[in-house]
């Protein structure tokens, strides 16, 4: 079996643009990828089309191979749009391996550990704005299963945070927190938003709630800095979605940077490389919460990744989607009370169609995390793409 070529197909999905490809052999195997990097989808695209001259004519077995060719030669190394295109092809190899060999891609790396995980809720409060509003949402997405739900309630704010607005995100945190009753954990997200002492204020503010953990509370750049703010945080502290590989993961461990690691499977690598990351992490007794609010096939490959991974503990999931995403794709999620059940499907189990994401074409997009209307998160027709 050999590889032919490289197709990829971009889809329109409200907040961003998933980014899709297929990896086709002359055997009549193909696997599935995605590579969906929100406001650089074109970009990443550019970079997929660069890796088939690596790949055509190797066989597609080989995927330890390949990604080491193609990550030494790319010189530069990391960042998210090498990585995101590398991550996208390695895991349409995996699928192809597991096709070829008639098995999911969980047993090529082990075996199951388990055969649902627990997912946390991410979306749900779709265009609320006041705490009541939160509240509301919060008992619907609890009332819906969800045992954990995340947000960012802190507006637009950037680096400093007004008085007015720390109060209004506490005000939030509190209305959910007594909406919810004890049935749901709840996450904070911060999005890198704050400088070192805004952010460690916040922390310790939180503490009150009981909250699970403050997600990415700096920017990415600085490891010291995290590390500093979980220092001295009365709260845990998640990070790791805009970390490219292991060698990241590595600096992030010897820093002491976060209590959950969130690398994404569409940036850090593929799934091979969060096996690996994940495998450092457990040394260390660091669970494992995978950033996942991409796509349908990255949300198939990190499930496979789920099934494989003692130490992996809570899964990002959408809880609603564009009305379309049951069209573009065979996806078939199974959730209940909290979980996410994992298909024996040979491969990822999953499939895109071309001709009907031709239907919903690219469409730009700007971040909205730091313009006040990051709760416009989902289309008014959004529905669940849960069985």
């Amino acid at each position: 079996m050999k590889v032919t070529k490289i197709t990829t197909a971009i889809c329109h999905a409200y907040r961003t643009n998933w980014v899709f490809l297929k990896v086709h052999t002359d055997s009549g195997i193909y696997g599935v990828g995605e590579a969906t990097l929100e406001m650089r989808e074109k970009t990443v695209e550019a970079a997929i089309m660069e890796l088939e001259r690596y790949l055509v004519g190797r066989d597609p077995h080989d995927v330890e191979a390949f990604w080491h060719d193609a990550y030494r030669d790319s010189y530069w190394r990391v960042g998210p749009v090498l990585m995101s295109a590398l991550s996208a092809v390695e895991m349409a190899l995996w699928d192809i391996k597991g096709k070829d060999l008639g098995v999911p891609v969980y047993k090529l790396l082990g075996g199951k550990v388990r055969d649902k995980v627990p997912c946390y809720a991410n979306g749900w409060f779709a265009g609320s704005k006041t705490p009541e509003e939160f509240a509301e949402k919060a008992k619907i997405a609890v009332g819906n299963g969800f045992t954990a739900l995340k947000w960012d309630p802190f507006g637009s704010e950037y680096m400093n945070i007004s008085p007015k607005v720390f109060y209004q995100a506490l005000e939030c945190v509190e209305a959910v927190k007594g909406a919810v009753k004890g049935k749901a954990d709840l996450l904070i997200e911060g999005h890198g938003r704050f400088n070192i002492p805004s952010a460690i204020r916040i922390a310790n503010a939180l503490a009150e709630f009981d909250v699970l953990w403050f997600e990415e509370p700096i920017p990415p750049d600085h490891r010291e800095g995290l590390a500093e703010v979980r220092k001295k945080s009365k709260v845990p502290i998640a990070a790791g979605e805009r970390l490219y590989n292991r060698y990241e993961f590595n600096e992030f461990l010897r820093y002491g940077c976060a209590d959950f690691w969130q690398p994404d499977i569409s940036h850090a690598g593929g799934i091979g490389e969060l096996k690996k990351i994940a495998a450092m992490a457990e040394t260390h007794y660091i669970p494992i919460c995978p950033h996942n609010p991409s796509g349908p096939i990255a949300n198939a490959a990190t499930l496979q990744l789920a099934a494989c991974t003692p130490n992996f503990y809570l899964l990002e999931t959408m809880s609603s989607d564009v009305a379309y995403r049951k069209d573009i794709c065979n996806e078939e999620v199974f959730f209940e009370n909290g979980f996410m059940k994992i298909n024996d499907k040979p491969g990822l189990g999953i499939d895109f169609f071309e001709e009907e994401i031709e239907k919903y074409p690219y469409i730009p997009r700007n971040l909205r995390h730091y313009q006040g209307d990051l709760t416009d998160i989902r289309p008014a027709d959004s529905t669940s793409y849960f069985k």
